[in-house]
């Protein structure tokens, strides 16, 4: 099964094509530029590359949230319309079982974290077991305090923190006098590569729908739509 796969949630980009859970070819950039002026340029650049076109494809995967409204609204708008034009089937895929399927070798507790802003993390807790994931809870916008209390009554050990928020979640966490350690540079961030092989276990397990049918799943509602409710 080949599938296209797009990450927009957070700063970096990336796109990624795979056969049968291989990578293919994948690209990555975190450059500050627009996703808008970035994805399909790279998009553009793997398929090139592979010498494959999207009408090949067998589906087109994409990290629905949670993240930047922003940024998940331009992947989803893209995996859409490219299904759409080759009347291909979509996957839409957790940005936060993505990421834990970056380290799913690191048997123990995973930690996803997303920096969600207003004193909260995007988060959603997963063990890891010779390879296999099991998730422990939904995805959820949370406090750090929470998370930490959450893992220490799980008597959680060898807990790997992965996200672009990470970082922020394991100062907090050495602070509790919680044992953790962070997934490894090259894996830490969301990417496609990740997106690309969720969206394989997804599809096996009819996971598949159509263009029309993928949506965003944002967790919670814009600042601004807060802001104009309140007025």
């Amino acid at each position: 099964m080949k599938i296209l796969a797009l990450e927009t949630s957070a700063k970096a980009v990336s796109a990624a094509v795979a056969e049968d859970g291989k990578i293919l070819c994948c690209g990555y950039q975190d450059t500050g530029l627009t996703h808008s002026r970035t994805l399909m340029p790279i998009v553009e650049g793997i398929l090139k590359n592979t010498e494959l076109t999207v009408s090949q494809m067998d589906a087109i995967a994409v990290a629905v949230g949670p993240g930047s409204f922003t940024g998940i609204r331009i992947g989803v708008a893209a995996a859409k319309g490219l299904a759409f034009a080759a009347d291909k089937p979509t996957v839409g895929v957790s940005t936060l079982a993505a990421m834990a399927r970056n380290v799913a070798f690191a048997d123990g507790f995973i930690v996803c974290a997303m920096d969600a802003r207003r004193s909260q993390i995007y988060n959603a807790l997963f063990s890891a077991r010779d390879g296999v994931l099991t998730r422990l809870t939904p995805d959820r916008a949370i406090s750090l305090e929470e998370v930490a209390a959450e893992v220490t009554a799980m008597g959680a050990s060898q807990i790997t923190l992965v996200g672009d928020g990470a970082a922020l979640c394991q100062a907090h966490f050495q602070h509790a006098g919680i044992p953790c350690r962070l997934a490894p540079p090259h894996l830490v961030m969301q990417n496609a590569s990740s997106v690309a092989l969720e969206a394989l276990e997804l599809a096996k397990n009819g996971g598949l729908q159509s263009a029309q049918s993928l949506q965003p799943a944002y967790l919670r509602p814009p600042h601004a739509v807060k802001l104009k409710d309140r007025m």
